[in-house]
């Protein structure tokens, strides 16, 4: 009995842990930054594939291995699909065997991170600098020399060759 009521009492305090961490993490994701690049959500629609708007605008995630960018391994720049900033040097990527083009760097200034409190875990949604795009999720498991991987998604960016 005693061991009982130990385990119904920490399940429930994790429970309510959890329940306030996700409230908070709601709370401090809705409050979006200001960004340089800001259109209607109509007009996101017009500008971008269905598919990039879902991943951009909707937080999704497209299928792994789905991407061309995956096999890209030409000299040049990754750049976001909805305002065209670069993104990332193709310099900083990896074959991380994830099925998303991932990267151990990005350009300086091109992107943010927040708190994602989303299927029930902790994770850190990576997203455009200048207009807020979401592009995937940075994890701590990449190579040296940063020790991270940014898994992005290849539909929520383009590719332009030339030098990195």
């Amino acid at each position: 009995m005693h061991t009982r009521r130990r385990f119904l009492l920490t399940a429930g305090a994790a429970a309510a842990a959890l329940a306030a961490a996700v409230a908070r993490g709601t709370e401090a994701a809705s409050p979006r930054e200001a960004f340089g690049v800001v259109h209607t959500d109509d007009e996101w629609r017009r500008l971008l594939s269905a598919a990039q708007y879902g991943v951009l605008r909707q937080e999704g995630t497209e299928r792994p291995y789905t991407s061309p960018l995956n096999d890209e391994h030409r000299a040049g720049r990754f750049s976001c699909a909805g305002c065209r900033l670069d993104l990332f040097s193709s310099r900083t990527k990896f074959d991380s065997h994830t099925g998303w083009p991932s990267f151990w760097a990005p350009l300086d200034k091109a992107v943010a991170t927040r708190s994602d409190f989303s299927f029930g875990s902790v994770r850190t949604e990576v997203h455009c600098s200048r207009c807020g795009g979401h592009l995937g999720h940075v994890f701590d498991d990449g190579p040296k020399p940063t020790g991270l991987r940014y898994c992005m998604n290849g539909v929520a960016m383009n590719f332009t060759p030339g030098a990195a």
